[in-house]
């Protein structure tokens, strides 16, 4: 981006500020590398795929790219798959996801998808009393989550911890396939 030169460095944080990232926000660097090498026209295509894949509101977009403008620099097709597993399948409203973007950036298949197995696992069994939000869930360290979700099942569910790690390499066991 210092390559560029002072009128094109102006156009750019111009139009971070414009995404609803303040200047002095933590958020703003990531808004400038959003938007540093794309034009106002890709920046706007993008802006209402995320509308249309989300099921986001023209206010809702601005939330989540005010908290998290990486989303910005994510491929459509990762957009759609996340889109459609936390919508679809973990049942998230449209604006939980635009309230909490940095879940958007998590791998799928390492972090979003074998997390939700284990939490209905625990669910379906009666292991786990009180609801968890998704969202915390998916934010904790892999350490953490193990700790919390994982360790302490091991006499009810002693192949949890296996069928965890087999998910997140991608595999589906039958443990983890809910009707």
């Amino acid at each position: 981006m210092l390559t560029n030169n002072l009128e094109r460095i102006r156009e750019i944080v111009v139009c971070a500020e414009g995404l609803g990232v303040p200047r002095g926000s933590p958020m703003f660097r990531h808004a400038l590398h959003a938007v540093a090498f794309d034009s106002e026209d890709t920046i706007t295509a993008k802006l209402e795929y995320l509308k249309k894949t989300f099921r986001w509101s023209d206010a809702e977009v601005g939330i989540a790219v005010s908290r998290g403008p990486q989303v910005l620099t994510k491929s459509k097709d990762m957009l759609q798959g996340r889109s459609d597993f936390l919508i679809s399948d973990v049942g998230l409203e449209p604006a939980y996801i635009a309230h909490r973007p940095a879940i958007i950036s998590y791998s799928l298949e390492g972090r979003l998808r074998p997390r939700y197995y284990v939490l209905e696992f625990l669910k379906k069994k009666g292991l786990i009393e009180q609801e968890r939000s998704y969202y915390s869930v998916v934010m904790v360290t892999e350490k953490v989550f193990v700790e919390k979700y994982i360790c302490p099942h091991e006499e009810a569910a002693p192949h949890l911890a296996e069928d965890y790690v087999s998910a997140c390499k991608g595999e589906v066991l039958a443990n983890f396939i809910f009707p």
